[in-house]
């Protein structure tokens, strides 16, 4: 699997153990399974699931998760797959009516994350996820201590078994973080460059610009070389990116010299100046004709 370190693999700590009551496809199965894995629950019970199990879908839809598979114990009914649980949360989409407290993904995993804390290896938890087609029965609903829902599109809000799954195990995974926004690794910290080499790269390219005539007319130089200021300091570059576009500045003007010496002359900045320069490449143009006709007349 992409991004996969089984090397940084940790122990397993108490976590939540989730319940499938009678899945029908083993593809979810399998498909919950690696949701599961992806963030750090390992215990899965199977409560009269459709198909034989084991089952080879199942665990190629586990993607490398199939050890979840292999050891997934299985219920004859929904009593007896919570029966050494102390708390046990039901996923539903649809509004049921008693007495049940509700809570969103992100209060149900800092529950548990509680309650697991608090107990330690002493104290179990669980998940119920139902059906694909309905869901969890009312009789089913009435064993859990509490309701997780999620927020949906109320017009498309059922959700796909595995993706119920993958939504509580990242909560879960989320409530033990350090903080809400940590990841697994981070880029590199850069320094913002100093002013003195952003203002060396500027005077570099101002300095290339004017040698080539950009800056016309001259009245409105300064105005132009604001707005250059203006675009190149937006970015907040940092001193590596600055000493980079100075190496290619520096580069394209040395370059840019090479060809002036050797070759046409850079653009002119005066209307008369530009009436000179057209009329010397008129004069090579005719020139390098004449002798092509000469030497096609030889021919």
């Amino acid at each position: 699997m992409a991004g996969t370190n089984r090397k940084r693999a940790k122990p397993a700590a108490p976590a939540p153990i989730i319940i499938l009551v009678e899945p029908q496809l083993p593809e979810n199965i399998g498909m919950a399974a690696r949701a599961m894995a992806n963030f750090g629950l390992w215990q899965l019970r199977l409560v009269r699931p459709r198909e034989k199990f084991p089952n080879p879908q199942a665990v190629a839809a586990a993607s490398k998760a199939d050890a979840l598979i292999e050891k997934a114990v299985i219920f004859d009914n929904l009593p007896a797959a919570i029966a050494d649980l102390h708390y046990v949360l039901a996923t539903t989409a649809r509004e049921r009516s008693g007495f049940k407290p509700v809570l969103s993904a992100i209060e149900a995993a800092r529950q548990l994350r509680h309650r697991q804390a608090e107990g330690g290896d002493s104290v179990k938890t669980g998940i119920l996820f139902g059906r694909e087609r309905f869901g969890l029965s009312n009789e089913e609903i009435s064993l859990a201590d509490a309701l997780v829902t999620f927020p949906v599109n109320p017009a498309f809000a059922s959700l796909n078994i595995a993706q119920a799954v993958l939504l509580m195990s990242y909560e879960w995974l989320k409530s033990g973080l350090n903080a809400e926004t940590q990841t697994v690794f981070r880029g590199p910290e850069f320094l913002p460059a100093r002013k003195q080499s952003l203002h060396g790269l500027l005077r570099r390219l101002e300095e290339a610009l004017a040698a080539r005539g950009y800056f016309r007319p001259p009245a409105r130089k300064p105005v132009m070389v604001d707005n250059l200021r203006a675009v190149l300091t937006r970015p907040a570059f940092t001193e590596a990116e600055v000493k980079l576009l100075s190496g290619v500045f520096a580069s394209l003007d040395r370059f840019a010299r090479k060809k002036s010496q050797s070759g046409p002359a850079v653009l002119p900045e005066t209307a008369v100046d530009k009436q000179k320069h057209d009329k010397a490449q008129k004069t090579i143009i005719e020139g390098i004709k004449g002798e092509a006709d000469n030497v096609a007349a030889k021919g």
